[in-house]
């Protein structure tokens, strides 16, 4: 799914040079998609080997990028074990055509517009207003005077910000400067009538937005529930502060990110979670791998017809099961012993690291190296792919081997086979194999099976009747036959 989104986005952009995966680089994508999981498993530390990047599948960025890091990986969908469901992480970022609006053609001088304007969007601003941007400038510093002014006026605002440069900091803030604007919109750009509207006869408007509405112990309350409930915002007001509506929460909370409070937070959490971190000391892994295939004689043999200086070790001349080299400097067994499979030494390390080959086994069909889909497409490819996805640890000795499973034959009744045919309108036999998780009817194909028996046995009895009538009519024709034959002789 993964990959087959990414190829939709690169169609869909309009450069034309842009270049089209190879089957081998979508099969090697593959590798790099990691799921997501809550769940948690511990490992002994002499299991690792280095150190991976796993980021979020960032679909405006090219599907090579992924490749050509050496370590890196990435996830889309978030794996539930107990579910066993894989969900998105989060909304995916609709990119392209598809997504974008249709803008209509440019109307001709003259043209009519027959649109529905009260359908249509508001305008709030008009950037060709015959007003000049020194205006506009001026105009807004005296609306954050005005601003200033009217916190000096109020009681309450004096109190929380008892100093004059914390007035006009909050004077200076975005809601007063959208006040002015938007009021400079609906008086026409006309200055005069727009100071007259911030300066009323009751006193000077005054323009506060959540940050400053709110109280030092809202605040307090706010970041001590967001702390347990994250961005919940829902629990937030019903266990925290009830009073508040949830879009007046929800813009308080975009402003707190602004703030220094919030940065400050953020470097202290950021330094904690350093503080836990501890250094794990690797010992050295000197363990022989099972999977080495050891040499012949100690030495190196050399394949034959492959050259000066190419080497092989025991397998019989054997090609490298991903790459086709005949030349390795070690090899390493894969798959199941029966097959005699190996692996030179780069591409056993793409296998550690990666979980596959660089390119598709050869023993895998062709129909199976093209699906994108990592299940079998017949019964014929399970038992191949099963035994090159798992690596066998071969010891060396001729008593190791893969451990076989259990047969079993599933053999049908005579009954059952008699169904297939005499039902098969019912049954639908290609169709039931497509769906096998839906369910047959056993109970109209008893019915019609009866009605069968019944229509058979009628049949036998007319059968039967017909035979014992034609029994009695040979017997019949030999008495006439026997009388006639005695009256001749008479």
């Amino acid at each position: 799914e993964v990959i087959t989104k990414h190829l939709d986005l690169e169609e869909e952009k309009e450069n034309p040079t842009e270049t089209e995966l190879t089957d081998k680089q979508k099969h090697q994508l593959r590798h790099r998609e990691l799921f997501l999981s809550r769940q948690y498993e511990s490992l002994p530390a002499t299991h690792i080997r280095g150190k991976c990047s796993v980021a979020l599948l960032n679909e405006t960025e090219a599907v090579l990028s992924y490749l050509d890091k050496e370590d890196t990986f990435f996830y889309s969908l978030v794996y539930d074990p107990t579910q066993k469901t894989l969900l998105a992480d989060k909304g995916e970022i609709r990119v392209g055509p598809r997504f974008q609006a249709d803008v209509p053609e440019m109307l001709q001088e003259g043209e009519a517009d027959d649109r529905d304007q009260s359908k249509l969007e508001e305008k709030l601003w008009d950037p060709e207003c015959p007003l000049t941007n020194k205006q506009i400038d001026q105009f807004l510093v005296v609306a954050r005077a005005v601003g200033t002014f009217a916190r000096a006026l109020d009681c309450s605002s004096s109190v929380r910000q008892p100093s004059l440069h914390m007035s006009a900091a909050a004077a200076s803030r975005d809601i007063t400067l959208f006040h002015a604007m938007d009021t400079l919109h609906r008086h026409g750009y006309d200055l005069s009538s727009a100071l007259s509207v911030l300066v009323p006869a009751g006193g000077p408007v005054l323009c506060r937005d959540e940050m400053e509405e709110w109280s030092a112990s809202e605040a307090g309350m706010f970041e001590e529930a967001l702390e347990k409930y994250g961005k919940d915002f829902n629990d937030i007001r019903q266990d925290f502060l009830p009073w508040k509506s949830l879009t007046s929460i929800i813009e308080y909370y975009y402003m707190w990110k602004t703030t220094d409070r919030y940065v400050q937070q953020k470097r202290l959490k950021a330094a904690e979670a350093e503080s836990k971190l501890k250094q794990v000391y690797i010992p050295t892994y000197n363990k022989p791998n099972p999977n080495q295939i050891s040499m012949t004689n100690g030495k190196m043999a050399t394949v034959n017809g492959a050259g000066p200086g190419a080497y092989h070790a025991a397998g019989g001349g054997r090609a490298c099961e991903s790459c086709y080299t005949m030349q390795s400097a070690q090899w390493y067994s894969w798959g199941p012993p029966n097959m005699q499979c190996r692996l030179c030494v780069s591409c056993w390390m793409y296998w550690k690291k990666y979980g596959g080959l660089k390119m598709p086994s050869r023993a895998e069909g062709p129909e199976e190296r093209t699906s994108p889909s990592p299940e079998p497409r017949s019964r014929g490819h399970a038992p191949r792919q099963s035994s090159h996805m798992v690596p066998v640890r071969n010891s060396g000795s001729p008593k190791s081997s893969m451990k076989t499973k259990q047969a079993f034959l599933l053999q049908a009744t005579r009954l059952t086979k008699l169904a297939r045919h005499m039902c098969r309108d019912i049954i639908r036999l290609r169709r039931a194999a497509r769906r096998p998780f839906v369910p047959i009817n056993c109970g109209a194909i008893k019915r019609k099976c009866i009605l069968l028996r019944d229509a058979l046995f009628c049949t036998a009895g007319l059968v039967g009747l017909a035979h014992l009538m034609l029994s009695w009519l040979n017997s019949a024709r030999n008495v006439s036959s026997h009388q006639v034959q005695d009256n001749c002789l008479s």
